[in-house]
């Protein structure tokens, strides 16, 4: 049986004492009996929060406590030293004014108050833990990682569900712009190495292209007794030199194109600006101009004559489009412009006037059957041919070359149909004079 509390009495405000060694310790006099918190105490007045007026304190204030000397070694303990720290991490004592578990309060610094947590404090011995039944801990821990698998899989569904590129948590604002042009392609510049105009002349891929083909062409029947029946007879023929010279200037490497036909009207320059009597060719339009007034008036004379006439100037002027198509004409001028004496212009220009009329007399003989060039027209045209060239000319100018080179060069070609026959840049100057 317990002994009955007993009302400590309270020690004089006035005189405060220093309690002794091991008073709060199991046993000691400080260790409060088993129904001590039932006990009342003492009311505290509360203290005024207010600050009074600062008085001095003498050295005789009996309130002065004198307190014991600092330890000056290392582990000295007394009054006079704080306490020994705990270790780190400890825990500290739970703020109560009831008797701890495990041993009397810890002594702070002369604080009465027993609700004030200890600046230190040995760590409080925990009691046994609590031992379920282990069919319960089982239940219970797969209980919680069921539910914790519920929880992530319902976060990851509804991550999955609202959080994906075609919707997202969030969607940004896009503006929509138009798509930025494809950059252009690069352009790329083949540089050719230019031929030689003497390599162009003589050595043109169309002295190897092949014989002039018969296209079984006949002569057209419009009689060219006006301007206007000549043209529509020329214009007649025009095809047929189409379709026998687009085979051998494509074989030679070039592109093709048909040249355009027109009459001679009056008062009309050649294509240097020069007044002339008779048909030319200019290489900027690839137009070839014929003179059916003249053409007209022969055939009014002699229908025979006048057929092997037009049918040989046509001959001719397209011969010259046949050269500006290889390149042959362009360079034949190059070399012409380039010459130092007038007499080597001269040559040069007989050079290309000769394979004209060669060229021409190819598809002559090529074609005579079909154009009728047989019998008496033929030896007209031969007569006509061997009586064309400088001699004839009023102004003895010589730049087409002699009748009799003109014949060599024309009947050599009539014979052969073949335009290896008309390189007339290797002869010598003899056979272009």
């Amino acid at each position: 049986m317990t002994d009955a509390p007993t009302e400590p009495d309270p020690a004089p405000e006035s005189q405060p004492t220093v309690p002794a060694p091991g008073h709060f310790l199991p046993g000691g006099d400080g260790e409060p009996g088993p129904s001590q918190e039932a006990v009342s105490r003492p009311v505290r007045r509360p203290q005024p929060m207010g600050l009074s007026k600062a008085k001095p304190i003498s050295a005789d204030e009996p309130t002065q406590r004198k307190g014991a000397p600092l330890p000056t070694e290392d582990g000295q303990t007394g009054f006079g030293a704080p306490p020994p720290a705990p270790l780190p991490g400890a825990p500290s004592a739970p703020l109560t004014g009831a008797r701890q578990r495990g041993g009397s309060r810890p002594v702070g610094w002369n604080s009465p108050s027993s609700r004030r947590a200890p600046q230190f404090s040995d760590p409080t011995p925990a009691g046994p833990a609590r031992r379920l039944p282990k069919p319960v801990v089982i239940t219970g821990a797969v209980a919680g990682i069921v539910a914790l698998a519920g929880a992530a899989l319902l976060g990851y569904r509804a991550m999955d569900t609202f959080d994906t590129v075609a919707s997202p948590l969030s969607k940004p604002s896009v503006k929509q712009t138009e798509p930025l042009p494809a950059p252009p392609q690069p352009t790329v510049t083949v540089t050719v190495q230019p031929v030689p105009d003497a390599v162009r002349v003589k050595q043109n891929g169309l002295y190897k292209a092949g014989k002039v083909a018969s296209v079984n062409c006949a002569e057209p029947k419009v009689k060219p007794t006006t301007e206007a029946a000549a043209l529509r007879y020329y214009q007649a023929l025009l095809p047929c030199l189409n379709r026998a010279w687009a085979p051998l200037v494509r074989k030679a490497g070039y592109e093709f194109r048909p040249p355009k036909l027109q009459l001679y009207a009056k008062g009309q320059t050649s294509c240097l600006g020069e007044p002339t009597d008779t048909a030319f060719y200019c290489g900027d339009g690839e137009t070839i101009t014929m003179r059916g007034d003249q053409d007209s008036k022969f055939f009014r004379q002699n229908p025979e004559a006048g057929r092997a006439r037009a049918m040989d100037t046509l001959s001719h002027e397209y011969a010259h489009h046949v050269q500006m198509l290889t390149n042959i004409l362009i360079s034949s001028g190059s070399r012409e412009g380039w010459a130092k004496t007038e007499a080597a212009k001269l040559e040069e220009n007989r050079r290309m006037e000769l394979q004209a009329s060669c060229l021409g007399a190819a598809w002559l003989g090529a074609n005579k059957t079909a154009l009728g060039l047989t019998g008496e027209r033929l030896r007209i045209w031969e007569w006509q041919t061997k009586h064309t060239g400088d001699e004839y000319d009023p102004k003895k100018k010589r730049d087409h070359g002699s009748r009799k080179n003109m014949w060599l060069w024309a009947g050599t070609a009539f014979k052969t149909a073949n335009p290896a026959s008309c390189n007339t840049f290797v002869a010598p100057a003899a056979k272009v004079s």
